[in-house]
């Protein structure tokens, strides 16, 4: 649905991009090999998201580096939008709420990246998982999304060496993590 409300494909992958994960910065020529779009319709979006404060850019050499604007009014109204779409909030209840001993959730792959490839990759930190009960709710979890889901489990003393092991250690985003 939001793509039919955002017509411009090229808007909407820089939104995903973007507001997937507040940690994601790019620049134009990145996002463009990115993205596999031209530099002069990125060039236009990054413009006018910029105009209207929903990304900020700094310079940096002879490179101009892109990120959200956390202090925008529409930031969390933006990323609730984007991980509905992408289907990450539905994983997040139908996975991450129903499994009890879950330390934390982190999204990594592609999405963490803010792209849209189809595949949704977690890691889970738990002392003890229910493998059998962990299967259905991931079934589950695609049937809501319409996307692939990949869940990989660790505890918490593992974790480190988990996402270094999926490549994952420096572009993780901490979706989930128990308080108290």
């Amino acid at each position: 649905m939001l793509d039919t409300l955002i017509t411009s494909k090229t808007r909407m992958k820089l939104l995903l991009k973007f507001f997937s994960n507040p940690e994601n910065k790019a620049y134009l020529r990145g996002l463009a090999e990115e993205l596999n779009e031209n530099t002069n319709g990125i060039r236009v979006e990054l413009n006018r998201l910029t105009e209207a404060g929903l990304l900020l850019n700094r310079h940096e050499g002879n490179l101009v580096w892109y990120h959200a604007n956390p202090a925008n009014p529409f930031f969390a109204m933006l990323q609730r939008l984007v991980r509905k779409y992408m289907g990450v909030d539905d994983i997040i209840e139908s996975v991450v709420h129903k499994l009890g001993d879950l330390e934390a959730a982190i999204l990594i792959g592609d999405y963490a990246k803010g792209i849209d490839s189809g595949t949704i990759e977690m890691v889970l930190v738990a002392n003890t998982v229910d493998k059998a009960f962990l299967e259905l709710l991931r079934l589950r979890g695609e049937e809501l999304s319409g996307r692939k889901i990949s869940l990989y489990t660790c505890t918490p003393d593992t974790l480190d060496a988990k996402l270094k092991n999926l490549g994952s250690y420096d572009n993780g985003w901490l979706l989930y993590k128990r308080v108290g």
